[in-house]
């Protein structure tokens, strides 16, 4: 590149020089290019000096291209053509306004959905698509440049981690289930119940076997159960009073707090894993793909915040009752 620089006295001559062999008419390259006649041939004449060879064959009123010329002018054509399709490339790619999240049908529903609105007055101007599958998609060979994705960072070389929410897993029931059926306040007594499973068909998720191994017990295969393999419906099916099942705390944290869903069981499972916006490092987010990264983030140290909040105040309230 440094004997290009000392070959060619700047880029700009060589735009000049297109736009006349492209017009064979200074005049009209001139016009074009918001220059004066006077100027264009200065650029050509300066542009043969350095290459010492004629480009242009003065005729009266009138250029054309050199046999070297031609030759010359097709390979800058071609060149620039090439520049200016990267450069509009780049700059449409920093103004573009959309964003995909790549997420789990679960955290599309249960934890993006209620927040859209809040997402539209924070970020009006940016079109946030989100692209739910059953596996974590490849952010690398996808054109995604954001996801959510659970477990150990550590796994993932490829990407940056921030966290999103801690994995706390509770079991969960309907008022109306435990006016029914009664309130399992030990795992012993949730043995008792109808107990709804999540089989999740590619990506690994915590079942009733590990949750009850946590709290010390060894869960016996019972003959009656509902399995489900979509986490949403897992949880439709609570609230329609099918039973009690698994319920990740940052995705019923809304249930939870409005009363639609209760802890039973009275064991809360800290998986020490957690959930995290992740990007690829392989190439750079733009500003609009930034925003909704800081947001998220945003949103679950709110979410972090609330909950340790509530657990203290139930932490509280606990001891003044055994007062």
């Amino acid at each position: 590149m440094e004997n290009l620089r000392r070959l060619l006295p700047s880029a700009a001559s060589l735009i000049v020089f297109e736009a006349a062999g492209r017009h064979q008419n200074f005049t009209r390259a001139a016009s074009e290019l918001g220059m004066t006649q006077a100027a264009v041939s200065y650029a050509i004449r300066g542009l043969e000096e350095q290459l010492g060879v004629a480009l242009f064959h003065r005729v009266h009123r009138a250029v054309e291209l050199t046999e070297a010329g031609e030759k010359f002018h097709a390979d800058v054509s071609v060149g620039l053509s090439r520049i200016q399709k990267s450069a509009e490339d780049i700059r449409a790619k920093g103004r573009e306004t959309n964003v995909t999240l790549a997420a789990s049908t679960a955290f599309a529903s249960m934890w993006m959905l209620p927040r859209l609105n809040r997402l539209r007055e924070d970020l009006p101007e940016i079109d946030l698509r989100i692209q739910t599958s059953v596996r974590d998609l490849d952010l690398d060979e996808e054109p995604i440049p954001l996801g959510i994705r659970g477990g150990d960072p550590n796994h993932w070389p490829r990407y940056h981690a921030a966290l999103l929410a801690d994995e706390v897993i509770n079991a969960v029931a309907t008022p109306a289930y435990i006016d029914a059926h009664g309130l399992p306040q030990t795992p012993a007594e949730l043995l008792r119940h109808n107990l709804i499973h999540l089989e999740e068909p590619v990506r690994r998720a915590c079942d009733w076997t590990e949750w009850f191994a946590s709290a010390g017990f060894a869960y016996p295969a019972q003959a009656r159960r509902l399995a489900i393999n979509d986490y949403v419906l897992v949880i439709q099916a609570v609230l329609s009073g099918e039973g009690i099942a698994l319920g990740w705390e940052h995705l019923i944290e809304r249930q939870v707090c409005s009363g639609t869903l209760v802890p039973v069981g009275g064991h809360v499972l800290k998986t020490g894993q957690a959930f995290y916006v992740v990007w690829p490092r392989s190439r750079e987010l733009n500003s609009q793909a930034r925003r909704i990264r800081d947001w998220l983030l945003d949103e679950g140290r709110r979410d972090r915040s609330e909950i340790k909040d509530r657990d203290d105040a139930s932490g509280r309230q606990r001891t003044a009752t055994s007062r």
